[in-house]
């Protein structure tokens, strides 16, 4: 059997595992579809073992044709219809083959009520499974992963005085316990919003700032938005997800590929004010078997700029290191 190798870019997520997969074709002939709307443009999905359904959509080259096959997972408030800025001229050059998929309640997939960190993994190999991208994971690229404050290796000093940490911890306990009362306030006009819908500069740089006003990438996180219930839900679900408790501290995995077969890569911007540049630094230099880029003049929004996108794809694809995006001082 020719084995084919898959690779995944991850937006604001860290955890990740190598897992060898098997494919049955029967099983994928019954488990995908697609469905056509009222305007006439069509959705392509598959169906899960659980029976929700996945959306996603396709770019670069044909799948039967490429030499990388790279799954694109969204982050926070996102769906399969981000931009990803890499040119199609880079995709059909390099034979790129790009999934962008809608994860569990965004765009046009299904919500899981049990979701967790684990069925966000299995989710990525159950999509790679039936559309028979590959059975290894040969790569991992990590673009602005946020940090969880509970892990429980992260030192005090590095996150005691961040105000994240303590607006994490108010909005857990709203999401949790008092749901209805955080919609209200998402969504009420009579007093300033407290939230980063609109582009607050207290959450992103000037340079995020220049990309919000010519991309609605983040539309989920306007009023508007979050006033449908379904996306609240979406969001409040996935939130909770990431910044409870988790069974496992990324910090203290080991290398899963001790023949150095495949590579993790993170990327981080230096002016970043979602995800603090000190704790990624610390995360580099905690797990060395990670590969950690820094962007000089880069925010959280890196996947809008199409230079450090293709610089993305080289280094993870062909090994590439730009001396640009190496870090000039590490923790």
């Amino acid at each position: 059997m020719v084995f084919r190798r898959i690779l995944v870019l991850m937006m604001g997520c860290l955890g990740c595992a190598d897992q060898t997969t098997e494919q049955n074709a029967n099983n994928n002939m019954e488990s995908k579809s697609s469905v056509v709307d009222e305007s006439g443009i069509t959705t392509l999905r598959v169906r899960l073992s659980d029976g929700r359904y996945l959306a996603y959509r396709e770019r670069g080259v044909p799948k039967n044709k490429c030499k990388y096959s790279i799954i694109l997972v969204h982050g926070f408030g996102s769906s399969k219809e981000m931009s990803f800025m890499a040119s199609d001229k880079l995709l059909d050059g390099m034979g790129i083959y790009l999934l962008i998929y809608d994860r569990a309640g965004y765009g046009e997939s299904d919500p899981n009520p049990k979701r967790s960190v684990k069925s966000e993994a299995s989710d990525i190999e159950e999509l790679a499974d039936q559309l028979q991208l590959g059975s290894k994971l040969a790569g991992v690229a990590l673009i602005v992963p946020f940090i969880n404050y509970k892990w429980r290796s992260l030192p005090d000093d590095l996150t005691k005085d961040d105000y994240r940490k303590q607006l994490c911890r108010l909005m857990l306990l709203l999401t949790c316990y008092t749901p209805g009362l955080l919609h209200w306030w998402f969504t009420q006009k009579m007093f300033p919003s407290a939230t980063v819908l609109e582009g607050n500069p207290k959450f992103f740089c000037d340079k995020d700032l220049a990309v919000l006003k010519n991309t609605d990438g983040y539309q989920l996180f306007t009023q508007d938005g979050i006033r449908k219930r379904r996306v609240f839900d979406s969001l409040r679900r996935d939130f909770i997800v990431a910044f409870s408790k988790w069974d496992f501290d990324p910090l203290e995995l080991s290398n899963p590929y001790t023949q150095n077969e495949s590579s993790v890569h993170i990327w981080q911007g230096y002016e970043d004010k979602v995800v603090p540049v000190q704790l990624q630094r610390h995360v580099s230099k905690t797990l060395p078997w990670i590969r950690y880029h820094e962007v000089p003049d880069g925010g959280h929004l890196l996947v809008y700029d199409t230079v450090v996108c293709e610089a993305v794809l080289k280094s993870l694809l062909l090994g590439e290191d730009p001396p640009l995006y190496r870090p000039k001082l590490v923790l």
